[in-house]
């Protein structure tokens, strides 16, 4: 690996995490009912999912469906529920073939037991693979997530083996989803609108934030292309000044 390949690579984020919006409006454009936005949009995650094993992108997150998406109306959830079913029965064997991990992340408890038992399938099925690892958010929400891991300490502390006064933002951080995996890097909306809507809140505390224009269902390799070298062009500072991160990089680069 040359020196130009591994400075690359190193400024490349190791996690991306996408908000997929703008199915509906794309289907409504072409004539056509919402959930054939949602049935085109399932090719551009194809195409995201290929792009980031193509560069070694260790981590991609998707926001397939979040807890909020329930108030939407019946008709549509119960066809977005069916969409989930078969994409997963149909595409777990090539992402097991391709090495990608499926990792679920949400309260699946709301979903029926036949879907339930199809993602506990599919994550089983793929659990050993080592190369890209595929968390797809379904019912999920931030506030969730971060009150979720809140509970899981509480009980701790209810049954006497912690300490409220040995709660840490690192404790915290361990019962946050993703815990095991890369800290965001980079989160990127499709769809126009300016707002993270709820997801990955903890996460993204220092992810850097990317607004496309582009409907979900449009975003190929070339938008992911453009957003992930809009990122490599970001300096980031983790609340140091520009100065001290170039004057660290420098000592970095003199101890090679």
């Amino acid at each position: 690996m040359t020196e130009e390949t591994q400075a690359f690579n190193s400024a490349l984020p190791q996690h991306v995490g996408i908000i997929m919006d703008g199915n509906g409006r794309w289907a409504e454009r072409q004539g056509k009912p919402r959930v054939w936005g949602h049935k085109k949009g399932v090719d551009a995650v194809r195409k995201a999912v290929s792009f980031c094993r193509k560069l070694g992108i260790p981590s991609l997150t998707l926001f397939a469906f979040s807890s909020e998406n329930w108030r939407r109306p019946e008709d549509e959830v119960s066809s977005l529920m069916q969409l989930f079913l078969f994409v997963l029965q149909q595409e777990v064997k090539v992402l097991h073939k391709n090495q990608v991990r499926l990792n679920i992340i949400g309260d699946l408890s709301r979903f029926s037991p036949g879907l339930q038992e199809s993602i506990a399938k599919a994550q089983a099925l793929t659990a050993g693979n080592t190369g890209l690892t595929l968390n797809v958010a379904a019912n999920y929400g931030g506030r969730w997530d971060i009150a979720n891991a809140a509970q899981q300490l509480a009980q701790q502390v209810e049954s006497g083996t912690l300490k409220a006064a040995d709660i840490t933002e690192q404790l915290l951080s361990q019962h946050i989803q993703m815990h095991d995996q890369p800290e965001l890097d980079l989160m990127i909306r499709t769809g126009g609108d300016i707002r993270i809507s709820n997801f990955l809140l903890w996460q993204a505390a220092y992810a850097e934030l990317c607004f496309l224009d582009t409907l979900w269902p449009d975003f190929d390799d070339q938008v992911f292309a453009d957003a992930i070298a809009s990122f490599v062009r970001r300096e980031r500072r983790f609340g140091c000044t520009g100065a001290q991160i170039r004057e660290l990089a420098a000592g970095s680069t003199e101890g090679q």
